[in-house]
């Protein structure tokens, strides 16, 4: 065979490597204009989606608000483990069971003389809100962009007005035992695989927690409702677990990979196909989901109203060691956003921080959904609400919850590719 000169070598490249490139966007922008499968149709996937309803929704976020902030390590916090369990077993999710750790507060950092008290502002943990010090790379990685407001975390409880409330939350963190709730849904051909699909259900700054994070964690309980109908059969496994002590330190996540990494894949008796912790294909993780009113103006006020261009934030972090995984299984959600999803678009992110997901990251493919980009956006104060007194389920509209809504209807459509989902009478 004869050889083609080295300059006609480099032109063809470039015109395969071009036509690839444009061949990809066409297939992406074909798939994002699609209108969302009917629930009517034959797409098993599209029917499971069509049950997914948001009053229903909004009712697991009310409920769940009825529990104050949630706080990791008080009674109201229990309370609101107590009933998650109650909620997935009337689900059908009836195999539910508790991951119990130890939490210890970490004991203060040094810091030099004359520095601020730690915390003051940048989102501290029992921090005041203040005014975020500049920087020129976000915690995760990207560069903040556009107006940024002041943040921070509300730890004056006289700033919640309502009484009722105030006292409900009253309770202060003690340390000690504190326990997680998680089901499964057991695959019928791979049961030693599974996803794990999170939300973290403790929250802090003496409001409700109705946004950060009731709003994942009723993303994740609806998911749990809708895969344990008795119709809906999946190859593989999924786990929905709500995690504990997030606000903390993601220590919650952290307790559950240091007590479950070791055991994946162990059938338990040998030849059962019972797996106690299925081989992990992924890790999904919701936090934040209703708040997207775009940047700040520039004298630190939000507009009113949802934006019509927002969107449902779907980051993986670029520097973990799964990476690559990470970031094929963001645009399996991506597709899946424009397939099934019926108000709000997707966008993918490399910058994944300050969640649930981290902790996994490094061991399995991991991703969050989000309202905003984490680091470079709510990390700037671009919800006002984030650890305030005002994350009450009064504070968001129907466009709100709709975000929220749209994010459930994303991780369902690609958890029911990825597993395999199908509907049997």
């Amino acid at each position: 065979m004869s050889r083609l000169p080295l300059p006609k070598v480099r032109a063809l490249a470039l015109t395969i490597a071009t036509t690839l490139v444009a061949t990809s966007l066409v297939s992406v922008v074909t798939l994002h204009a699609q209108a969302p499968v009917a629930a009517d149709s034959a797409d098993p996937i599209a029917s499971m989606v069509g049950r997914l309803d948001l009053e229903k929704y909004k009712a697991t976020i009310k409920s769940l608000t009825l529990f104050g902030d949630r706080r990791q390590g008080t009674q109201r916090n229990r309370d609101a483990v107590d009933w998650i369990e109650s909620q997935l077993k009337s689900y059908g999710c009836t195999n539910t069971e508790r991951i119990t750790y130890d939490w210890q507060p970490r004991p203060p950092a040094p810091r030099p003389a004359g520095a601020p008290a730690p915390g003051a502002g940048a989102g501290g943990r029992g921090a005041a809100a203040g005014p975020r010090p500049q920087a020129t790379v976000a915690q995760g990685g990207g560069r903040p962009r556009g107006v940024r407001a002041r943040t921070g975390v509300n730890g004056d409880s006289l700033a919640q007005a309502d009484l009722k409330l105030r006292q409900l939350n009253a309770e202060f963190t003690a340390p000690g035992q504190r326990q997680q709730v998680y089901c499964t849904k057991v695959g019928t051909t791979r049961p030693d695989e599974m996803y794990i699909v999170g939300a973290h259900m403790d929250g802090i700054g003496y409001g409700e927690a109705a946004n950060d994070d009731g709003s994942g964690t009723a993303i994740v309980m609806e998911l749990a409702r809708i895969f344990s109908n008795p119709d809906v059969h999946t190859e593989r496994s999924i786990r929905f677990i709500l995690f504990n002590n997030e606000e903390s330190g993601l220590d919650g996540a952290r307790a559950y990979v240091a007590q479950r990494e070791a055991l994946q894949g162990k059938e338990a008796p040998a030849g059962s196909r019972n797996y106690a912790e299925p081989k992990w294909l992924g890790m999904i993780q919701h936090d934040m989901m209703l708040f997207d009113h775009g940047m700040p103006n520039p004298d630190g006020t939000m507009r009113k109203e949802q934006r019509p261009e927002a969107d449902v934030n779907i980051e993986f972090q670029m520097t973990s060691k799964q990476a690559a995984g990470a970031q094929l299984l963001a645009w399996t959600f991506h597709q899946a956003n424009s397939k099934y999803a019926t108000d709000y678009p997707a966008q993918v992110g490399p910058h994944m921080t300050n969640t649930d997901s981290g902790p996994f990251m490094d061991i399995v493919p991991a991703i969050s959904l989000r309202e905003n980009e984490r680091g470079t956006q709510v990390g700037n104060g671009w919800d006002p609400q984030w650890h305030q007194p005002t994350d009450l389920y009064s504070t968001y509209s129907d466009k709100d919850f709709k975000l929220g809504l749209n994010a459930a209807q994303t991780t369902l459509g690609a958890l029911g590719k990825l597993t395999g989902a199908t509907l049997r009478k």
